[in-house]
């Protein structure tokens, strides 16, 4: 009986035989992440580099022949705007440091081993995937808000030596503070509300401060209520009260402008210069005074999809990365990885355009490229697992 035992399972090739698929041990995924990581920091710092001297490059070239422009100003400038250029570059960064360190265990026979030892490859890309999505949320919680401070600081320099503009409207809890220049006269004006009513811009209880040649102030305009039409702003039962005179009551007073509703709104706190944190708030705010927040809605969804969409970056890498042989190399998989990300931000930039344009809920924009890249990613792999 026992030779025949033997002679059956000899007829049973042990490659027939079904392999368990055994876990990853903690030490073994902390090994993986630290193989990605070290990775990431390399491609990343390596961006980071470029995009600065780029900057200041640009930047130099810009500040040529402007008075008081010094190089640390224009230094200053290229560090402030620093982070902006680099969350935009975070994505490639992590989808190459995932495509250089699945290479680098590829090619080591690590990941040969770990196969052969039972691991299915979502074990091993799972712990990558983690640490992409921890990335993500690291991104827009702690980068972005301190992102946005250094941001606000470079558009204020680019203001003030570059364009020589500032912004035309502001907000804050007590109201709207708006300030225009005609005619070398310098116009401050204040309301407690705003409202926007068939494309024009109403302002309610104005406060109008009337400043003359070297900012002098020479009066004031008090109005219950202010409209922009026509070139120039109508208040409506205007006191105007001069330095020396008598206030005088007028049903409406005008007063010139060269503001447009549309050259206040885009003179706004742009998207990139409010924190995650704050952009809820800003919206209502923004929409409340009755404006169009879609740009900074927009803004917000692509913050939150941003940890989806870097778990999409690590799906690529592994797609691209993983079943690549000597014959074809690396430079095939780095060339349809780099080729596969390209595609997907330009589908991404053009559903954003679209919903800008046309009125796409800021859900499906957003939303849509990460989750169809990530689908398309787990159904590749789910191929080459099985196939």
């Amino acid at each position: 009986m026992t030779a025949i035992n033997a002679a059956r399972r000899l007829r049973r090739p042990s490659a027939l035989r079904p392999i368990r698929q055994t876990r990853l041990s903690l030490s073994v995924s902390f090994y993986l992440i630290r193989q990605f990581l070290g990775w990431f920091l390399f491609v990343f710092l390596l961006f980071v580099a470029i995009i600065l001297i780029v900057d200041l490059i640009e930047l130099i070239r810009r500040g040529s022949g402007k008075e008081g422009v010094s190089f640390s100003i224009l230094l200053r400038m290229a560090v402030f705007k620093l982070p902006l250029a680099v969350q935009k570059t975070l994505p490639f960064a992590i989808l190459f440091g995932g495509m250089l360190g699945f290479w680098r265990l590829n090619r080591t026979s690590e990941l040969i081993a770990l196969r052969a030892s039972g691991v299915s490859v979502w074990h091993f890309v799972l712990p990558i995937v983690f640490a992409a999505a921890v990335l993500g949320a690291v991104k827009i919680t702690i980068i972005n808000p301190l992102g946005t401070i250094l941001i606000g600081r470079y558009e204020q320099l680019e203001n003030q030596y570059l364009k020589g503009q500032t912004k035309l409207m502001a907000t804050s809890t007590a109201g709207v503070w708006l300030r225009q220049s005609v005619n070398d006269r310098q116009t401050v004006i204040y309301a407690k509300s705003s409202t926007v009513q068939n494309n024009t811009l109403v302002l309610k209880e104005v406060m109008v401060l009337l400043y003359g040649l070297k900012d002098r102030f020479y009066g004031r305009i008090d109005s219950p209520a202010a409209v922009l039409k026509d070139k120039s702003w109508h208040l409506e039962r205007a006191v105007t009260t001069l330095r020396g005179k008598p206030p005088i009551l007028k049903p409406v007073h005008k007063i010139p402008t060269t503001l447009t509703l549309a050259s206040i709104q885009e003179s706004f706190s742009s998207p990139r210069t409010i924190s995650f944190w704050e952009l809820p708030r800003f919206i209502e705010t923004f929409e409340a005074m009755g404006f169009s927040a879609l740009g900074h809605r927009l803004h917000w969804h692509s913050l939150l999809a941003d940890p989806m969409l870097y778990c999409a970056m690590i799906l690529i890498a592994a797609v691209f990365s993983l079943r690549h042989n000597r014959r074809t190399g690396i430079l095939l998989a780095v060339s349809g990885g780099i080729g596969a990300g390209i595609i997907l931000f330009f589908v991404a930039d053009l559903v954003l355009a679209l919903a800008h344009s046309t009125g796409v809920p800021p859900l499906l924009a957003v939303w849509a490229p990460a989750l169809a890249t990530t689908f398309l990613g787990v159904t590749v792999l789910l191929h080459l697992e099985d196939g």
